[in-house]
């Protein structure tokens, strides 16, 4: 911090002052919650109850102007303030209204206030700092032909904003979005404002009612055409969708109702405001289920090769994550298996309708398997760790029909009446929440009338397959 003799006197003191005190602290260090697969991932301290994001687009090749606003509330006293943020240049940091000193350290934004900060307190965290496009490749910002989206799963969040980037402190978040007249800004949740325009750029204002998991959040930008229409029980739908491409994809959007009316008449209610799907002219090599507009790549739809089934089951999969995952998020990494087992589940349980895969069929297969992914991947609810630089290897298929494969074995366990009720139990009793394996096991065990931690551990946690109830004949080879 440079001073000069112009400054007020008192400035001067306050200034020397917060010197003073920055220079009895070690130095900054990178913290986490400790979580087994991500162990600096999140920060401790706080919790954060609302995000508020404003970002300045100029292209897909420049770095965003943005503003971070935190509003959090301190759960133990705090002599600094750990951010999750990398990839983007830091330009001022306040704290309650006052500037802070700031400093990186591994992926940590580390924030210093002037005073030390009580326990249980109000926190208001502004951060104007650039949100870099470039060097993609492990998530965040995704580079489309004509523009941005975001993939920020696992822990890719933090290389857009500065944010608590773990699942398991949900918030509320507002973004801002100004971008070049022409280019169309899409965000979670719905638009609180019009479209305001002036200088040859338009802003757009949407917010969540429901909070949400940094890993969720989505902004798109490009030359999209925003299509609405309505869903059951009136519930307002919109896609977002190359507008080139907007009479060939129709026969794929139209399909969302249904298949929202699939799902609630198994699980319940659809959980938020809204829902749709967003297709990015990007090549990704995944779906995401980003909070009430799920990422697709356009290839999925237009390119050769898939089958009708195969898409509209993707398509479930990816609407099943807004009950299981979305809503109820997992409270560590290693619950994964509760957001993509059950997102696998209802995806298979669709196709089995449709006629062309049955259930059975594909959970016999996953049966056959079961050993050697649980050697590649560990089992389903203590997945191994990616590989450095290669984080989305923690989406292997033990966590996908491995963890199906779990549900399966539950239902013919507890019989089909009991295993509904567990889920829609699930999604009601935890909705906007965390929750994680254990509270899995205590419910399905309420429901039963027994406890069932006996029978499902080996499920959860054994490294070879167990026996599957009621197929005395089905065999796992062996891993090796």
């Amino acid at each position: 911090m440079r001073l000069t003799s112009s400054r007020p006197r008192a400035a001067l003191l306050a200034a020397a002052s917060l010197t003073l005190v920055a220079a009895v602290l070690p130095p900054p260090t990178a913290l986490g919650i400790g979580d087994r697969l991500f162990p600096e991932l999140g920060n401790p301290g706080y919790d954060v109850r609302s995000y508020d994001l404003s970002f300045t687009y100029k292209d897909n090749r420049t770095p965003l102007d943005a503003v971070t606003v935190i509003n959090a509330r301190t759960l133990t006293s705090l002599e600094r303030i750990n951010l999750d943020f990398t990839r983007g240049t830091v330009l001022s940091a306040e704290v309650n209204g006052r500037p802070a000193p700031f400093a990186s350290t591994g992926e940590d934004l580390v924030l210093t206030p002037e005073h030390t900060l009580a326990a249980d307190a109000p926190l208001h965290i502004t951060i104007h700092h650039t949100s870099d496009p470039r060097g993609g490749g492990d998530g965040g910002w995704v580079t489309t032909a004509d523009g941005l989206a975001m993939a920020n799963q696992a822990d890719a969040a933090h290389r857009v904003f500065p944010c608590n980037d773990h699942p398991a402190d949900k918030a509320f978040f507002t973004f801002h979005i100004t971008a070049p007249n022409g280019t169309t800004a899409v965000a979670n949740g719905l638009p609180v404002l019009s479209a305001g325009r002036s200088a040859g750029a338009t802003t757009w204002t949407y917010r969540t009612v429901h909070p949400m998991a940094t890993e969720l959040a989505q902004v798109s930008l490009g030359a999209s055409s925003v299509v609405h229409r309505e869903g059951p029980h009136g519930m307002e739908l919109r896609d977002v969708v190359p507008t080139a491409d907007r009479a060939r994809l129709e026969p794929w959007l139209k399909k969302t109702p249904d298949q929202i009316a699939w799902m609630e008449k198994r699980v319940g209610r659809y959980p938020f405001e809204t829902y749709g799907v967003l297709i990015a002219h990007a090549s990704t090599g995944f779906e995401l289920e980003t909070q009430t507009l799920s990422l697709f790549e356009r290839g999925i739809f237009t390119g050769p090769g898939y089958p009708e089934w195969y898409v509209e089951s993707i398509m479930v999969h990816e609407l099943a994550h807004q009950w299981f995952g979305d809503s109820v998020s997992p409270r560590t990494w290693s619950d994964l298996w509760l957001n993509e087992g059950h997102a696998t589940w209802y995806e298979a349980l669709y196709a089995d309708g449709l006629g062309t895969y049955s259930l059975e069929r594909r959970m016999r297969e996953a049966y056959q398997r079961s050993d050697q992914w649980r050697a590649a991947g560990g089992p389903p609810a203590a997945p191994k760790a990616a590989a450095p630089g290669q984080k989305i290897g923690l989406f292997r298929p033990v966590v996908y029909d491995g963890a199906a494969l779990i549900l399966y074995a539950l239902r013919q366990e507890i019989g089909a009446a009991a295993f509904e009720q567990v889920e829609r139990r699930w999604v009601s009793e935890h909705a906007d929440g965390v929750a994680g394996t254990d509270d899995f096991v205590r419910l399905a065990s309420d429901v039963a009338g027994r406890d069932l931690a006996a029978f499902l551990r080996p499920w959860l946690y054994g490294k070879t397959t167990p026996p599957m109830p009621g197929h005395p004949q089905w065999s796992a080879p062996k891993a090796g």
